[in-house]
């Protein structure tokens, strides 16, 4: 036939016979997709080669054993999107890999008196399995696991390289210590006092330890965030915070017999009210007062805290020792006791706070605790009252006007701050200065299951990095773990060496990475995850920055702040030639049973082999993108996953009823059509333009919501007895726009109906459709007639009705004739093809 422009009907490929079994199998229908896709290679990615690039990645799963519905949700919509830019004609990459070091692997092995590697290979095996069942379209071919010498490697090959260049040292500190775990945390994997894993409290240890140096980034990390406009504003609002950069003044305060006491504050217009001094436990003036007074030197040792994270110094008991020192105001010259005080942390700022508790709560509490002054002295501009009713309750925290501030009163903030921060600097009292939320980041972890970090220690030379000859530093696999500590500090074999130096003996290093380190730059090697000369090569350039990342809210420090900041240190090392390693992020939202989270604890879960079972890899997919929104909560609901599933059933039946009835029927036509087909032609057509925008919108509900009204369409339409060419028309390229449209969401029914439908071998290979203008037209259009704001009725009008002929038609309605009666028309508004308001 003649076929108009904009028709979305593929040439039909002769060979292809329809499956005619009416009842939908969606075990049969997957397995014969994935078995097609594998043996075609379809998701192999093209390193060069027509099309432009598009790299798609969801963050990388915990091989923990079998996939949760969480698992499932974050997977789907990083191959709906991969599926559709596929079709967009891009040369996409979408691979997968595993997270496979950490405690979890210990704790198991112990559990089950095996190797963390066999448990850890075992489930690697088994959830692989689950993801092909679900058929995402991963390059399989790039597939790596972190917890393999070819992966970690290369970042013990880095990690020399930031030892020589000083971004990576070894020093005594304060850390973290989870005692189930045994092993040190770092403070953004301390939630609420307790290990990010194991749940236990954590306490406060001093012990060596190994950091990289991202202070030094501090401030591109923060600049970058600004660049990155596919971020959700949440996620940067997270990182800006615990970057933390503020603008302040660094001031001494004189003590007697100790020397200048050094603190940092924001608020300097808070100056003339500070009213004590505190400083931290491990704070070297405590620590000289505790010298030679056992009893001073217990009670400041209790005052060591045992938990580190904001919410809980916020909430716990304000408990503190009094130095017996005193520190001499700069400004008034006043004696102000030096505290020793539980809620004061060492690895902030500088061990040591300037008390101001009218204007700080935890100072104010701290004040109430123990008798001493609270002096307030900034107030709310207009505040006629006396001052001291601000804080009769709690602080005031609030900027304002300056009171009982000698020549400062009446400034407000940012003046006060510049006057006293001049004469500060002028008096050589202090100086302006920028400081950081932010702290170096803490790497050794005291655990055997990680990678082992590469350095010697000599007596004579020190730390010495391994020589690049010797790497990787393996991790030896066939181990027996019982939870008393690393095994890696029993084993001789593995910690006896040589200084690569001097020749000497010395002792290999026993303690491992952070996990975070491997997970920090995973998305590069998949570039070229089979480089065995280097750690990278020109595929990373081609490939980064990734263009699509899904995954949780939850890692927006633990991890996305991590991988920003490895980024940097690759392309400073001349690995790779980008500044940010994500362009788009979409976090995906909690999948919720019954109002809470699913978790094994409340007994909440649905196990997603158990659904795929019975429905099939599509039901899941198609529920799941249905339900709700990607970056929203989603609610389980059984009767959902039914009502997916006879969604498909309908499909399949409609598409195998039509193959039947085709063999019989005359050509298509889309000259023939009546009022009915041309009128589904064109929701058809209305509802591909609002799926294509809403796929661009990562809108996926309201896809599967264009498609099932498209479906609808298509169904509602009679079939015809005889003759039928514009049916055919219709309802072919309607089935071809409907596959299309469903196919990233759906890819194993629309696969085989495509092919059984004669359009080709590839569904993923046909061209994306595109909304016809002319199916949009319409000969007549629907207008709703409102009588003063209520809705009385409706008319059919010509689609070039003027507004003459509009205003006659909605007066000589029936309905609307009987609320108009006799009165006067006082105005009649026209919305352009939606509604006739008449006022009367």
């Amino acid at each position: 036939m003649d076929v108009p422009a904009g028709y979305n009907l593929p040439s039909f490929v002769p060979g292809f016979a329809f499956p005619m079994n009416r009842q939908y199998d969606a075990a049969a229908v997957e397995a014969q997709a994935q078995a097609w896709w594998q043996d075609q290679q379809v998701f192999a990615a093209a390193d060069a080669g027509p099309g432009e690039k598009f790299y798609c990645l969801s963050m990388f799963p915990y091989p923990s054993g079998a996939l949760h519905m969480g698992h499932v949700r974050n997977y789907t919509i990083g191959d709906v999107l991969a599926r559709y830019q596929m079709m967009q004609g891009r040369r996409v990459l979408q691979p997968m890999g595993w997270d496979a070091f950490g405690m979890p692997a210990e704790n198991a092995a112990i559990q089950r008196g095996i190797a963390p590697s066999r448990w850890t290979y075992d489930n690697i095996a088994h959830m692989r399995g689950q993801l092909q069942r679900l058929g995402f379209a991963y390059d399989w071919q790039r597939e790596l696991a972190t917890c393999r010498p070819d992966y970690y490697r290369w970042e013990q090959w880095l990690f020399t390289r930031l030892l020589k260049k000083g971004l990576a040292y070894r020093r005594l500190a304060a850390v973290n210590w989870d005692p189930v775990d045994q092993t040190v945390l770092a403070n953004e994997q301390v939630i609420d006092g307790r290990g990010w894993r194991s749940g236990a409290p954590v306490e406060r240890r001093e012990i060596p330890q190994w950091f990289l140096r991202i202070t030094a980034y501090a401030d591109e990390l923060l600049d970058g965030l600004d660049e990155l406009d596919g971020w959700p504003e949440s996620v940067k609002a997270m990182q800006r915070n615990w970057i933390g950069r503020s603008v302040g003044l660094e001031l001494s305060f004189e003590v007697p017999a100790y020397g200048a006491l050094k603190v940092f504050t924001t608020r300097p217009d808070t100056l003339y009210g500070v009213t004590y001094m505190a400083v931290a436990a491990e704070h070297p003036l405590a620590q000289q007062v505790a010298a030679g007074n056992p009893a001073l030197a217990d009670a400041i040792e209790k005052l060591k805290p045992r938990e580190t994270s904001e919410a809980a110094l916020q909430t716990q008991d304000k408990l503190g020792v009094d130095t017996g020192l005193r520190a001499v105001h700069p400004l008034t010259g006043d004696e102000l006791p030096v505290w020793v005080a539980n809620f004061v942390l060492m690895d902030y700022g500088e061990g040591a706070i300037m008390a101001v508790p009218g204007h700080d709560q935890r100072d104010w509490e701290f004040a109430r605790v123990y008798g001493l002054p609270i002096t307030p002295v900034v107030a709310p501009e207009g505040f006629s009252d006396e001052p001291a009713k601000l804080v009769e309750h709690g602080a005031f925290t609030d900027k304002g006007l300056l009171v009982n501030s000698g020549p400062y009163d009446g400034l407000a903030f940012q003046d006060a701050f510049d006057a006293i921060a001049d004469l500060a600097e002028q008096r050589g009292l202090g100086t302006r200065r920028v400081q950081y939320r932010l702290r170096d980041w803490g790497v050794s972890r005291q655990r055997y299951w990680g990678c082992p970090i590469p350095v010697i220690h000599c007596e004579a030379c020190g730390a010495v990095p391994v020589p690049d000859a010797q790497l990787p530093v393996l991790l030896p696999e066939d181990v027996t773990v019982d939870g008393s500590g690393s095994p890696l500090t029993r084993m001789p074999e593995f910690y006896e060496t040589t200084c690569p130096q001097c020749g000497a003996p010395a002792r290999r290093e026993t303690d491992t990475f952070d996990t975070f380190f491997e997970s920090s730059w995973y998305f590069a090697r998949f570039a070229c995850p089979d480089l065995d000369t280097a750690m990278l090569d020109q595929r990373a350039d081609q490939w980064l920055p990734v263009d699509q990342y899904v995954g949780g809210i939850e890692h927006a420090i633990l991890h996305l702040l991590y991988a920003r900041f490895f980024t940097k240190l690759m392309r400073d090392e001349g690995l790779i030639g980008v500044d940010e390693p994500f362009t788009r992020l979409l976090t995906q939202g909690m999948v919720l049973k019954d109002g809470a989270k699913m978790s094994k604890s409340k007994g909440n879960t649905v196990d997603p082999q158990a659904l795929i079972d019975r429905y099939g890899a599509d039901t899941a997919r198609l529920f799941i993108m249905f339900a709700a929104p990607a970056e929203q909560a989603l609610e389980w609901s059984d009767e959902g996953v039914a009502g997916a599933n006879r969604f498909l059933k309908r499909l399949w039946g409609f598409a195998v009823d039509f193959a039947a009835w085709r063999e019989q029927a005359p050509a298509a036509d889309l000259a023939t059509l009546d009022d009915a087909q041309a009128a589904a032609r064109r929701e058809i057509h209305a509802n591909l333009q609002q799926a294509s925008y809403d796929f661009g919108k990562g809108q996926f509900n309201t896809v599967v919501s264009a498609g099932m009204k498209m479906l609808n369409e298509l169904s509602r339409l009679p079939v015809p007895e005889s003759g039928g060419a514009g049916y055919r028309a219709v309802v072919e390229e309607g089935l071809s726009i409907l596959l299309r449209v469903l196919s990233p969401i759906v890819p194993h029914i629309t696969h085989c109906l495509w092919q059984g439908l004669g359009h080709g071998e590839a569904l993923l290979r046909a061209p994306w459709p595109q909304a016809d203008p002319q199916a949009l037209q319409a000969d007549e259009i629907t207008l709703a007639v409102q009588v003063s704001g209520k809705l009385r009725g409706t008319i059919r009008v010509p689609a070039e009705a003027d507004q003459d002929a509009i205003r006659a038609a909605a007066l000589a309605e029936p309905n609307v004739q009987r609320f108009v009666a006799d009165k006067p028309v006082r105005k009649l508004i026209v919305v352009p093809g939606k509604l006739v308001n008449i006022v009367v």
